[in-house]
Parts: C-alpha cells; sequence; structure tokens
C-alpha cells in the first residue's frame, strides 16, 4: 500500500481522487489500520491506541452504552465507526450517538458503509501523539457538519472541551468534574474521575 496526495496504489491498484465506497473498500481491505479522510480527499493515516488510551475509551463508551439502553432514544458508536459528514469527508470519533430519528432515515445499504451523516454527539479523546490544535480544529469540523455537542477530552493534561452547535466553547480544568449530555443526551453524565 502507498500514500501520498490523494493517489493510493493498493496491491497493485492505482486510486486516484478515491470515491465514497471506493474509500469504504480501501478501508476494509487494509482492516489492520485505521484512516479518516478530509474534505479535500487527502487520507489521514490514524495510529493504534496505547492499552491505557483503550481502556479509557471503553470506560467513556461504556457510560454512553448504559444511559442509550437504559432510554433508548438513538444508536451508540465506538472508534471503529466511520461516517461520510456533509463536507464528504470520512471520519470516526472515538466515541459517537446519533438519534434514532436520523439513524432510521438511512436505508439499510447507508448503515452497512460510512453511514452519510453526522452523530448529534461526538467525543474525541487525545492520544499522546495527537497535536491539541489538531484536535481542536477537528472538533470545529464536527459542529461545522452539524454535531450539536462535541466533547474533547484530553487525559494528558486532564482537561475536557465541551464544543456546542451555537458556537461556543467551554474548558473544564479538571478531572475532578463531571460533563453533562445538556439537552442532546439528557440526563448523561460522564464522571471524569473514572479516566484517571
Amino acid at each position: 500500500m502507498f500514500i501520498s496526495n490523494n493517489t493510493c496504489i493498493i496491491k497493485g491498484k492505482v486510486f486516484e481522487e478515491m470515491t465514497a465506497e471506493e474509500f469504504f473498500h480501501f478501508c476494509l481491505e487494509n482492516d489492520e489500520l485505521s484512516f479518516e479522510r478530509d474534505e479535500k480527499g487527502n487520507i489521514i493515516f490514524m495510529p493504534p491506541t496505547g492499552s491505557n488510551t483503550g481502556n479509557t475509551n471503553s470506560e467513556i463508551i461504556g457510560e454512553l452504552v448504559i444511559w442509550n439502553r437504559k432510554n433508548r432514544l438513538g444508536k451508540t458508536f465506538e472508534s471503529s465507526a466511520g461516517f461520510t459528514l456533509p463536507d464528504s469527508s470520512q471520519r470516526s470519533p472515538s466515541a459517537a450517538w446519533a438519534s434514532n430519528k436520523k439513524w432510521n432515515a438511512l436505508t439499510d445499504a447507508q448503515q452497512k458503509v460510512f453511514a452519510p451523516i453526522c452523530p448529534e454527539f461526538i467525543v474525541e479523546l487525545r492520544l499522546k501523539s495527537d497535536r491539541l490544535q489538531f484536535l481542536q480544529n477537528k472538533m470545529m469540523m464536527w459542529i461545522s457538519n452539524g454535531a450539536h455537542l462535541a466533547w474533547l477530552i484530553d487525559p494528558i493534561e486532564q482537561k475536557a472541551y465541551i464544543y456546542r452547535k451555537d458556537g461556543s466553547i467551554q474548558i473544564v480544568n479538571s478531572f475532578d468534574a463531571s460533563l453533562s449530555g445538556e439537552d442532546v443526551l439528557v440526563d448523561f453524565k460522564l464522571d471524569l474521575n473514572i479516566l484517571k
């Protein structure tokens, strides 16, 4: 496999300006690796997480799944789920939630690939290899594509950044706090202490 400036060579086959369907199959053929694609078609290699990060992410997803099982208002997604966003990028958040209304409007075929929706709720977890500015820009991308609430959780600095659809950003400066699902995930709380 070779990736350079939006040109990919996979098993001898050259892809120029891959369609969404070609990118989905590209990801399937290279399932030992993780990729995203930005709105310009550039492929972004996503490095694997360390065990500690995997544990932190599973704690977040676990809390989200428990809340969703109780309320049955939508679908939860873990970090390997991809979405095709309105800006034509294909992205995979650390965790996500989409309402039943949004999910059920998709066809079965759309649900089986990188679903063409932006989930209402997004979580991105910062890895040691992640530049904070890159993730902050990514959070703005989620909001501009239709996310209503997005959390950037930074275990490195023990901070959380809350992005809202109205454009406001709030910084939580300690993991001795909890985050609220607000009016998107009513009564959902994430105690950041469990991530220490």
